[in-house]
Protein backbone atom coordinates (compact mmCIF):
# COMPACT_ATOMS: atom_id res chain seq x y z
CA UNK A 1 0.00 0.00 0.00
CA UNK A 2 1.48 3.39 -0.97
CA UNK A 3 2.14 5.84 1.79
CA UNK A 4 -0.19 8.81 2.19
CA UNK A 5 0.98 12.32 1.39
CA UNK A 6 0.73 13.11 5.12
CA UNK A 7 3.03 10.21 5.98
CA UNK A 8 5.53 11.31 3.34
CA UNK A 9 5.51 14.86 4.71
CA UNK A 10 6.06 13.60 8.27
CA UNK A 11 8.93 11.37 7.15
CA UNK A 12 10.53 14.23 5.25
CA UNK A 13 10.28 16.43 8.34
CA UNK A 14 11.95 13.72 10.43
CA UNK A 15 14.86 13.67 8.01
CA UNK A 16 15.14 17.48 7.91
CA UNK A 17 14.94 17.74 11.69
CA UNK A 18 17.65 15.11 12.15
CA UNK A 19 19.83 16.80 9.54
CA UNK A 20 19.41 20.23 11.13
CA UNK A 21 20.59 18.90 14.49
CA UNK A 22 23.57 17.08 13.02
CA UNK A 23 24.65 19.90 10.73
CA UNK A 24 24.48 22.36 13.63
CA UNK A 25 26.60 20.09 15.81
CA UNK A 26 29.15 18.84 13.29
CA UNK A 27 29.01 20.89 10.08
CA UNK A 28 28.20 19.96 6.49
CA UNK A 29 31.25 17.91 5.58
CA UNK A 30 31.29 15.76 8.73
CA UNK A 31 27.69 14.58 8.37
CA UNK A 32 26.89 11.75 5.96
CA UNK A 33 23.52 10.72 4.55
CA UNK A 34 23.83 7.44 6.48
CA UNK A 35 24.32 9.36 9.71
CA UNK A 36 21.29 11.55 9.06
CA UNK A 37 19.05 8.58 8.33
CA UNK A 38 20.29 6.75 11.42
CA UNK A 39 19.52 9.85 13.52
CA UNK A 40 16.04 9.95 11.97
CA UNK A 41 15.48 6.24 12.66
CA UNK A 42 15.14 5.44 8.95
CA UNK A 43 17.02 3.41 6.36
CA UNK A 44 19.30 4.99 3.77
CA UNK A 45 17.13 3.68 0.95
CA UNK A 46 14.34 6.05 1.89
CA UNK A 47 16.49 9.16 1.57
CA UNK A 48 16.16 9.49 -2.20
CA UNK A 49 12.37 9.37 -2.03
CA UNK A 50 12.60 12.85 -0.50
CA UNK A 51 15.90 14.42 -1.60
CA UNK A 52 18.09 14.26 -4.66
CA UNK A 53 21.35 14.95 -2.83
CA UNK A 54 22.97 15.93 0.44
CA UNK A 55 23.16 19.52 -0.86
CA UNK A 56 19.39 19.55 -1.29
CA UNK A 57 18.91 18.23 2.24
CA UNK A 58 21.28 20.88 3.60
CA UNK A 59 19.27 23.60 1.87
CA UNK A 60 16.07 22.21 3.41
CA UNK A 61 17.69 22.13 6.85
CA UNK A 62 18.74 25.77 6.53
CA UNK A 63 15.30 26.80 5.30
CA UNK A 64 13.63 24.96 8.19
CA UNK A 65 15.15 27.25 10.82
CA UNK A 66 12.07 29.49 10.90
CA UNK A 67 9.95 26.45 11.83
CA UNK A 68 12.00 25.40 14.88
CA UNK A 69 12.23 28.61 16.92
CA UNK A 70 11.58 28.08 20.66
CA UNK A 71 8.64 30.51 20.73
CA UNK A 72 6.90 29.08 17.66
CA UNK A 73 4.70 26.73 19.71
CA UNK A 74 3.25 29.72 21.55
CA UNK A 75 2.44 31.49 18.29
CA UNK A 76 0.56 28.51 16.87
CA UNK A 77 -2.27 28.93 19.39
CA UNK A 78 -2.36 32.72 19.61
CA UNK A 79 -2.86 35.61 17.19
CA UNK A 80 0.34 36.85 15.59
CA UNK A 81 1.84 39.75 17.54
CA UNK A 82 2.04 43.21 16.02
CA UNK A 83 5.21 43.76 13.93
CA UNK A 84 7.01 45.69 16.67
CA UNK A 85 6.24 43.04 19.30
CA UNK A 86 7.23 40.25 16.92
CA UNK A 87 10.56 41.96 16.17
CA UNK A 88 11.39 42.41 19.85
CA UNK A 89 10.29 38.86 20.59
CA UNK A 90 12.61 37.47 17.92
CA UNK A 91 15.45 39.70 19.11
CA UNK A 92 15.13 38.50 22.70
CA UNK A 93 14.97 34.83 21.71
CA UNK A 94 17.74 35.03 19.10
CA UNK A 95 20.30 36.37 21.60
CA UNK A 96 19.00 34.52 24.65
CA UNK A 97 20.84 32.13 26.97
CA UNK A 98 18.22 29.49 26.10
CA UNK A 99 19.16 29.52 22.45
CA UNK A 100 22.89 30.02 23.00
CA UNK A 101 23.04 26.96 25.27
CA UNK A 102 21.03 24.71 22.93
CA UNK A 103 22.85 24.06 19.68
CA UNK A 104 19.71 22.55 18.11
CA UNK A 105 18.16 26.04 18.11
CA UNK A 106 21.16 27.76 16.56
CA UNK A 107 20.48 29.76 13.42
CA UNK A 108 22.46 28.57 10.39
CA UNK A 109 23.61 32.16 9.80
CA UNK A 110 25.96 31.89 12.77
CA UNK A 111 26.09 28.13 13.32
CA UNK A 112 27.16 27.11 9.81
CA UNK A 113 28.44 30.13 7.83
CA UNK A 114 31.70 28.45 6.88
CA UNK A 115 29.85 25.56 5.24
CA UNK A 116 27.68 27.42 2.78
CA UNK A 117 30.37 28.07 0.17
CA UNK A 118 31.27 24.38 0.10
CA UNK A 119 27.70 23.12 0.04
CA UNK A 120 26.63 24.39 -3.38
CA UNK A 121 24.13 26.78 -4.95
CA UNK A 122 20.93 25.49 -3.31
CA UNK A 123 22.18 26.09 0.25
CA UNK A 124 23.37 29.57 -0.75
CA UNK A 125 19.87 30.37 -1.97
CA UNK A 126 18.44 29.05 1.31
CA UNK A 127 20.84 31.24 3.31
CA UNK A 128 19.88 34.26 1.20
CA UNK A 129 16.19 33.64 1.82
CA UNK A 130 16.79 33.21 5.55
CA UNK A 131 18.58 36.58 5.68
CA UNK A 132 15.68 38.18 3.82
CA UNK A 133 13.09 36.55 6.09
CA UNK A 134 14.80 37.78 9.26
CA UNK A 135 15.35 41.23 7.78
CA UNK A 136 11.68 41.46 6.81
CA UNK A 137 10.55 40.90 10.40
CA UNK A 138 12.54 43.92 11.54
CA UNK A 139 11.69 45.97 8.44
CA UNK A 140 7.98 45.42 9.15
CA UNK A 141 8.48 46.86 12.63
CA UNK A 142 10.20 49.87 11.06
CA UNK A 143 7.61 50.45 8.33
CA UNK A 144 7.37 54.14 7.56
CA UNK A 145 10.91 54.91 8.67
CA UNK A 146 12.91 56.29 5.72
CA UNK A 147 15.91 54.10 6.59
CA UNK A 148 13.88 51.16 7.88
CA UNK A 149 15.36 48.57 5.51
CA UNK A 150 18.91 49.66 6.27
CA UNK A 151 18.28 49.55 10.00
CA UNK A 152 16.65 46.12 9.69
CA UNK A 153 19.74 44.79 7.92
CA UNK A 154 21.94 46.30 10.64
CA UNK A 155 19.86 44.54 13.31
CA UNK A 156 20.33 41.18 11.58
CA UNK A 157 24.06 41.88 11.33
CA UNK A 158 24.20 42.73 15.05
CA UNK A 159 22.30 39.60 16.04
CA UNK A 160 24.36 37.26 13.88
CA UNK A 161 27.65 38.96 14.71
CA UNK A 162 26.89 38.97 18.43
CA UNK A 163 26.23 35.25 18.40
CA UNK A 164 29.25 34.45 16.22
CA UNK A 165 31.59 36.28 18.59
CA UNK A 166 29.93 34.83 21.69
CA UNK A 167 30.53 31.34 20.33
CA UNK A 168 34.26 31.98 19.89
CA UNK A 169 35.13 32.75 23.51
CA UNK A 170 35.45 30.53 26.58
CA UNK A 171 34.68 33.49 28.89
CA UNK A 172 31.05 33.18 30.08
CA UNK A 173 30.94 36.84 31.11
CA UNK A 174 32.12 37.99 27.69
CA UNK A 175 29.62 35.71 25.98
CA UNK A 176 26.80 37.42 27.83
CA UNK A 177 28.12 40.97 27.44
CA UNK A 178 28.63 40.59 23.70
CA UNK A 179 25.04 39.43 23.26
CA UNK A 180 23.71 42.06 25.64
CA UNK A 181 25.54 44.80 23.73
CA UNK A 182 24.20 43.52 20.41
CA UNK A 183 20.67 43.41 21.84
CA UNK A 184 20.89 46.94 23.23
CA UNK A 185 22.10 48.40 19.94
CA UNK A 186 19.46 46.44 18.04
CA UNK A 187 16.75 47.80 20.34
CA UNK A 188 18.04 51.32 19.70
CA UNK A 189 17.73 50.73 15.97
CA UNK A 190 14.20 49.40 16.45
CA UNK A 191 13.10 52.64 18.12
CA UNK A 192 10.97 54.94 15.94
CA UNK A 193 13.54 57.69 16.33
CA UNK A 194 17.18 56.83 16.91
CA UNK A 195 19.25 59.36 18.79
CA UNK A 196 22.50 58.16 17.28
CA UNK A 197 21.69 56.22 14.10
CA UNK A 198 24.32 53.99 12.58
CA UNK A 199 25.39 55.52 9.30
CA UNK A 200 26.14 52.64 6.98
CA UNK A 201 28.39 53.33 4.02
CA UNK A 202 29.50 56.78 5.22
CA UNK A 203 33.12 57.86 4.92
CA UNK A 204 35.24 57.63 8.03
CA UNK A 205 36.63 60.77 9.61
CA UNK A 206 39.72 58.93 10.69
Amino acid sequence: MPYSSEHKAQTRERIVSAARRLFNRHGFEQVSIDRVMLEAGLTRGGFYHHFGSKDELYAAAVASFTNCNPFRADLEHNPLPEPDEMARMLLDIYLSDEVFDNVDFHCPLYALPGDVARAGLSPQKAYTQLIRNLTQIYASALAGEPDGEERAQAIVALCVGGMVLARTTDDPSLRRSLRAAARQQALTLLSPTTAHPIQLGSESNY
